[in-house]
């Protein structure tokens, strides 16, 4: 298989694995991230105090009153105004001249303004779905995001003609929508799209320079954000900060199928969200079942389970983190490399298992599991009768 991970020449021998070649060679090959990272970083860090600022002058806040909101004193809004413009600094210092800025800083500029509204407002939800959609649909007609081919395992799809436009803005709308729902705790909707950016840093390292920085930009929005956003929380991104965020990662991954194999760019940043695209999954299934409208929101997310069984926001966090990275690690795995983040791999769920097992170990609340009692039995054996 035709290694798609390049930050190091997966066929070199391992004596030279952690050689000054290999050194060099990773460094290059993540060098244009750096300064995007870094700008986008501190301009978000500079930016979100003046959001927190202005939202409480103009009572800008989320009031803790719907019943499955966590919070329980006024939160700023407005967090997602700021990571769009730490985002677009990045841009326009490191990739102005890049062809595909234009329409991420337009389409993610519009994302975030307008939904805007709806965190200050309210927006019905099939109006929010028509202006999703006429952005996505903006996304491939005006600006040229387009998904014309899939080499996925098992499907090949050489040419997908008129099918271009209904996938590629299926696209858009499945990442928007699962950011946002994935915003339910202090830091979480950041955090996870900010490793998912990292991992598509990663997959497009030494293949595409202006992806690693577009990528950097983004993870690096993202941490800036996560000092004001992470429990407890001083502000909040909104509908307004999930969406663009859902709509950056899907840009930017088909600026990732244009360019190289298509099984990277979209399995790689599918399975570092793998959790919450099954959250997402799952809650429609749910609804439909309970003859509840999909747009319609609850509490029975993954994150509320974990909440409820007695994780702090800090934990449930940190387990969607370590839950990202070893599933992003995987498919790095899968589609390269095969040593290094194996290592990651192996480390991260040693470190998780250990520390949120004794969590749930001593919660006197559980976490539905099928063959709850069986899996129970044969861990722990039956009790001495």
């Amino acid at each position: 298989m035709l290694s798609l991970f390049a930050i190091f020449d997966p066929n070199a021998p391992t004596e030279d694995f952690f050689s000054w070649r290999f050194s060099q060679q990773v460094t290059a090959n993540l060098a244009p991230g750096v300064g995007p990272a870094v700008v986008a970083f501190a301009a978000c860090l500079l930016l979100t105090p003046l959001a927190i600022w202005a939202a409480h002058r103009t009572g800008f806040l989320a009031h803790p009153s719907r019943d499955r909101d966590i919070h329980t004193k006024p939160i700023a809004y407005g967090g997602g105004l700021a990571m769009f413009a730490g985002f677009a600094a990045a841009c326009l210092v490191f990739l102005r001249h890049d062809p595909s800025v234009p329409g991420l800083l337009l389409l993610g500029g519009a994302t975030a303004v307008l939904f805007v509204v709806d965190d200050r407002w309210g927006i019905p939800a099939l109006v929010k779905l028509a202006i999703q959609a006429v952005i996505a649909v903006a996304a491939v007609e005006v600006f040229g995001f387009e998904i014309h081919f899939l080499f996925l395992p098992l499907l090949h799809f050489p040419d997908l003609g008129l099918f271009i436009l209904p996938i590629t803005v299926f696209w858009i709308l499945g990442w928007q929508n699962t950011s946002n729902l994935l915003d339910g705790v202090d830091g979480l909707a950041a955090g996870v799209v900010g490793i998912t950016a990292i991992v598509l840093l990663v997959a497009s390292a030494g293949r595409q320079p202006e992806v690693v920085a577009l990528a950097a930009a983004l993870a690096g929005a993202c941490a800036g954000f996560l000092f004001f956003n992470f429990h407890p929380a001083r502000i909040f991104m909104g509908d307004s900060g999930a969406y663009f965020l859902g709509l950056a990662i899907a840009l930017l991954s088909v600026v990732g199928v244009a360019k190289v194999a298509v099984a990277a760019a979209i399995a790689v940043p599918v399975l570092a969200m793998g959790i919450p695209i099954a959250d997402t999954v799952r809650s429609i299934v749910r609804r439909r079942r309970n003859g509840q409208a999909i747009s319609q929101a609850d509490a029975n997310h993954i994150h509320h389970v974990l909440l409820q069984a007695g994780l702090s926001q800090r934990q449930t966090c940190i387990l969607f983190y370590g839950a990202s990275g070893i599933l992003g690690a995987i498919g790095l795995t899968v589609f390269g490399h095969r040593r290094i983040l194996a290592v990651v791999i192996v480390l991260t769920i040693v470190v998780l298992s250990t520390a949120v097992g004794e969590r749930l170990r001593t919660s006197s609340r559980r976490v539905p599991v099928p063959f709850g009692r069986v899996m129970r039995q044969l861990l722990l054996g039956r009790a001495a009768r």
